[in-house]
């Protein structure tokens, strides 16, 4: 078996544009898709494409477990996690980053937090386990107007550095090689490179996991 086929890889915020050409993307390569959103019509499309569909609130630590039970109940253990909850709230300088945007912006992050805790095992076990998020180049340049957001996202990398460590470090104890990573995608916009990022990530299969733990690979639109 190689690379992401008959992999299992759950989706995070699939509804997005980026959601949708992950799921194409995968289900070309032959991975098995549980995509997650909170409104089931909106997943409906995806079902189409051939992906599970999982109506959840991601920031609801409650539905996470109860999403990873359902799928535990059904033989599925899970190879793979995109996180692709986000958004955007900004402007105003220093003094116009309210509380109310960070709280929004930070529900990426705590989604994160909660999928990640309850798939840990699930990809700490799997031959060839990937975890990914999407970040943003403004985690090295962050501006006063996007300070709530260049935060958030430098703590959900932080997250992620942190659930490399652990895969390292479980793989270490156990005097295995090293079979899961976890991976940053940064960009500057995302809007234009869905693709070039479903293509990024499906290729992580294809990549020794030892290799690219804790890789931060920048995706650009390099169209002039």
């Amino acid at each position: 078996m190689r690379g992401a086929a008959e992999r299992t890889v759950l989706i995070g915020g699939a509804t997005s544009a980026a959601g949708v050409a992950a799921v194409g993307a995968l289900v070309a390569a032959g991975a098995t898709v549980v995509a997650t959103g909170r409104d089931r019509d909106r997943l409906a499309p995806l079902a189409a494409m051939g992906a599970r569909i999982e109506a959840v609130d991601l920031v609801d630590e409650v539905e996470v477990s109860a999403l990873a039970s359902r799928l535990h109940a059904d033989g599925i253990a899970v190879d793979g996690v995109l996180h692709l909850v986000g958004g955007w709230r900004g402007g105003g300088g220093i003094a116009g980053q309210t509380e109310a945007d960070y709280r929004v912006l930070e529900a990426s992050f705590t989604a994160l937090r909660h999928v990640s805790r309850a798939f840990d095992e699930d990809l700490r076990r799997s031959p060839a386990g990937r975890l990914a998020i999407v970040s943003s180049t403004t985690v090295d340049h962050p501006a006063a107007g996007g300070a709530n957001y260049a935060a958030v996202k430098a703590a959900s990398e932080a997250w992620v550095r942190a659930v490399g460590q652990g895969y390292r470090k479980a793989a270490r104890d156990a005097g295995e090689p090293q079979r899961a990573a976890a991976v940053i995608f940064r960009v500057a916009s995302l809007a234009g490179l869905e693709s070039a990022l479903a293509d990024a990530f499906v290729d992580l299969w294809d990549a020794d996991a030892a290799a690219v733990d804790g890789a931060v690979i920048e995706l650009r639109d390099d169209v002039d």
